[in-house]
């Protein structure tokens, strides 16, 4: 077969929507209860992969999702109270956030993208919301036993 300039111009178009469409998309619900109590983001841990999606969802009122531990490279966010948010998370590493005005009930959670580069400022992260929170002090100590 002869590679004409049209069909590799047409094979790069199909590698460029092929990776495209590898993307997920993960949604999580921002709750005042839910399988993890009260105040919880669901789910709490969430694996992907560079270039996925997250939104986060607004089911209750008075939630929203911050950053507050990126790997390095990575831009955080910062989600507006009663807004729902959707972060692209290119960067590989564990990304640690929260709900501000739910921090002391420990109203945050981890998503690892690829392999865990940044996980002991991910740790230390994890311990300084812990060790601030008023309840629920297992959660986030959970969800981040589940990263590799």
């Amino acid at each position: 077969m002869k590679l004409t300039f049209k069909n590799g111009l047409a094979a790069v178009a199909l590698t460029l929507a092929s990776s495209m469409v590898m993307a997920a998309e993960h949604v999580v619900e921002m709750k005042n209860s839910g399988a993890d109590g009260a105040m919880v983001f669901e789910p709490g841990f969430v694996k992907a992969q560079p270039g996925d999606t997250v939104k986060f969802v607004l089911v209750d009122p008075a939630h929203n999702s911050v950053s507050v531990e990126v790997p390095e490279g990575a831009e955080g966010w910062q989600g507006a109270m009663n807004e729902s948010i959707t972060v692209t998370l290119d960067e590989e590493g564990v990304y640690v956030y929260k709900c501000t005005p739910h921090a002391a009930l420990n109203m945050a959670g981890i998503i690892q993208v690829g392999d865990p580069v940044n996980r002991d400022a991910a740790k230390a992260a994890v311990d300084k919301l812990t060790a601030s929170a008023a309840t629920n002090k297992d959660r986030l100590t959970g969800y981040f036993e589940q990263v590799q």
